[in-house]
């Protein structure tokens, strides 16, 4: 690393040093800014990829390389850091699977797939959004049993998971949930 120490006698020999170490500094965060909102691209780009069936061609119009992320469809980004916060797919009658790329989303506070078509399982790669305060995949054709990291979403404050094929029991971490509001299991296969 490069320290650079700007004493006046400096500076007052080297008049261009202040401007360039600012430029030096705006690409820096520029690229840091770059990177991030890249990982967030490729992590929906990897969703869009999963989805086997997109009738009305949302996705397919509109989720592009071309347009920033921030205006794609369902997508909404953070004013202070420029990342993806919220993304609600909901309703666009969409087929396809859950990728883990969609935990990089590391900003994340609201993910909504309900109403769609959705399958599988839920993979462990999720845990990595410790921001989500929504969470709805009901209504959809999840299997398997509930995830028990459930239970390491802290902030997280509605859980709706109804109307999918769940089995099991439901998991006890379920009660870390201390900020949980709304918990919606109904139409599933679930006992004990």
């Amino acid at each position: 690393m490069i320290c650079i120490i700007l004493t006046p006698n400096l500076m007052a020999k080297t008049p261009f040093l202040a401007p360039l170490m600012f430029l030096l500094l705006f690409a820096i965060l520029r690229a840091t800014f770059s990177v991030n909102i890249t990982t967030d691209e490729s992590a929906l780009l990897a969703l869009k990829s999963h989805i086997t069936h997109d009738p009305h061609n949302l996705l397919g119009t509109n989720w592009s390389t071309s347009i920033s992320v921030c205006t794609w469809i369902g997508v909404t980004c953070g004013s202070k850091h420029h990342r993806i916060t919220a993304l609600d797919l909901s309703s666009m009658d969409l087929t396809g699977t859950i990728p883990s790329h969609l935990g990089n989303l590391s900003f994340l506070a609201s993910l909504d797939v309900s109403d769609n078509s959705f399958h599988g399982s839920l993979l462990i790669e999720l845990t990595n959004l410790h921001r989500l305060k929504y969470l709805n995949f009901g209504n959809n054709n999840f299997d398997g049993e509930i995830p028990s990291w459930f239970g390491y979403f802290h902030e997280l404050q509605d859980l709706w998971l109804y109307d999918n094929s769940f089995t099991g029991v439901i998991p006890s971490t379920v009660g870390n949930l201390s900020e949980l509001e709304t918990l919606s299991l109904y139409e599933n296969s679930l006992k004990g």
